[in-house]
């Protein structure tokens, strides 16, 4: 069991602190001969595969690297575009890494603001007043919490889907914030949180949830 990252979001949307707690290993390298026996595409200024899974490469798995060079995007280390690169044959054979795409920063702040939205909106389908908003989304992979306080502050973890003591852990983070950052004198409200006992004391909790579950009295 594991607790991938946690995400803190101000009242207006904004995320205000991110940690990648622990990021599953799905690089797969491999080398191969003319022609590619995969189907790749451009996605998203990425270089995405769009057909023909196999030995641990997805569909949406994204070029990662080539002959041990990062790719940036659609091209390579030398300017050269990836596609044009692979369809070559004088550049075979040729060993190409995939994995999951890395989000960026400006990724990261975008879909906790789409986060916040779909949270409000969540809230007003509810046919009964005072809905709290999306407390939990569940995918095969993983599970999204949300903890919302009084004052509009969002506190997110998304974690193994057998992780346990989710609940207590939000409210551990809550305690950590309120501690660490709301009586930290050079912290502003609603800022990016940037406070080294936060860190430590948030990436303790962590890994005392993964070890232990819930947190008891006292914790």
């Amino acid at each position: 069991m594991a607790i991938f990252s946690v995400y803190v979001v101000n009242k207006a949307g904004g995320l205000i602190y991110q940690l990648d707690h622990y990021a599953p290993r799905t690089d797969t390298e491999k080398t191969f001969s003319f022609p590619l026996d995969l189907v790749l595409r451009p996605h998203d200024e990425r270089v995405v595969v769009a057909f023909g899974q196999r030995d641990g490469i997805r569909v949406g798995h994204a070029v990662l690297a080539i002959n041990g060079a990062e790719v940036n995007g659609r091209f390579m280390a030398d300017g050269r575009d990836v596609l044009e690169f692979l369809g070559n044959p004088a550049n075979y054979p040729v060993s190409i890494r995939f994995g999951r795409h890395r989000l960026s920063s400006n990724e990261k702040l975008m879909l906790a603001s789409m986060f916040h939205s779909l949270f409000a909106i969540g809230s007003q389908l509810s046919p009964e007043v005072g809905s709290s908003g999306i407390e939990m989304l569940e995918t095969d992979t993983f599970k999204l919490h949300c903890f919302q306080t009084l004052t509009g502050i969002k506190f997110m973890v998304l974690a193994d889907p057998r992780q346990t003591g989710i609940d207590a852990l939000l409210r551990k983070i809550y305690e950590i914030y309120s501690d660490f950052a709301l009586k930290n004198p050079f912290y502003s409200l609603e800022m990016p949180i940037r406070c080294e006992l936060f860190d430590q004391n948030l990436k303790l909790a962590l890994e005392v949830a993964e070890k232990a579950g819930p947190f008891g009295p006292g914790s």
